[in-house]
């Protein structure tokens, strides 16, 4: 019975969204097959930069050179396949980055220069943070933590009241992943993802970290307000009034809770933009260079 409470939470959910997702990707699918045929008319190379997007500009100016020239051959149709076709190997690299090989790290993009994701591929990121074990782990370990702490008092104490606070942590997982990770960004043309800086002095790179919680990068290329985020953690805060005891719901705490996630999420950009950082200080001092 206790399973079948979690299976049963996480299955709504997860219905629910692949519904509002498969709304939102069909044109995609349509789109894709015209793309899939101009890709194989058009040569393999580098992405152009766009013009109002320059954090794509490329580094070599052969490259430069060379990709200009495609660019004047290419038609509308392919461009936009070699765009989606270099946005999908960027993203099956994302999809293996790990902070320390174990906590998932997909929604960065350590460089801070990415070809914009398609609907399609805005969904893919999402459904691999939604599914990473990572999470699923996570979402007992909160539980025990929640139920020795005494907290979520309305769904009791035991084995029921602690399968419970899992189903609970599995659907918050899904629905704020889901929203703020692809229904969003896809509804307002905004990528999900986390651009690191990499580089300038701490103070900057600081204030990059926590304004990322509330400006991102447009499928433009432009900085603009991050309401995908903030729009996601403060929808899936008013959701959870479904499934969380009837003591810990109404929508003033509902606000009160996603304001403080979304506060959590700017503090969690300090790990993502400092965590390359650490692990090659790390490295280094244990393999040092050989004078």
């Amino acid at each position: 019975m206790i399973p079948v409470f979690i299976m049963r939470n996480f299955t709504l959910h997860l219905g629910l969204w692949a519904l509002v997702l498969s709304a939102l990707t069909s044109a995609e699918r349509c789109r894709a097959q015209s793309e899939e045929v101009a890709m194989l008319t058009t040569a393999e190379g580098i992405p152009a930069a766009l013009p109002d997007a320059p954090s794509f500009v490329l580094q070599q100016e052969g490259a430069i050179q060379s990709s200009g020239e495609r660019e004047a051959q290419e038609t509308e149709d392919e461009r936009k396949a070699r765009l989606h076709a270099q946005a999908q190997k960027e993203l099956e690299g994302q999809v293996q980055q790990r902070i320390m090989t174990v906590v998932p790290n997909f929604n960065t993009v350590i460089s801070g220069r990415a070809v914009p994701l398609s609907k399609g591929q805005k969904t893919v990121l999402a459904l691999h943070s939604t599914f990473d074990p990572f999470n699923g782990v996570g979402a007992f370990v909160l539980a025990g933590f929640s139920e020795i702490a005494g907290t979520h008092r309305g769904y009791g104490w035991g084995a029921e009241g602690y399968f419970k606070r899992v189903g609970a942590n599995a659907a918050d997982i899904v629905d704020g992943t889901m929203l703020a990770g692809a229904v969003y960004p896809i509804l307002l043309h905004q990528d999900p993802r986390f651009f690191r800086k990499g580089s300038g002095t701490i103070r900057t790179r600081v204030r990059h970290a926590l304004l990322g919680a509330f400006i991102c990068r447009g499928d433009n290329g432009k900085r603009q307000p991050n309401y995908s985020n903030v729009l996601g953690n403060f929808s899936a805060g008013l959701i959870s009034n479904v499934y969380y005891p009837s003591d810990e719901t109404g929508i003033g705490l509902s606000l009160v809770n996603s304001s403080v996630v979304t506060l959590e999420g700017a503090l969690g950009n300090l790990a993502l933009e400092f965590s390359p950082d650490v692990s090659r200080w790390w490295r280094e001092r244990r393999h040092p260079k050989v004078p």
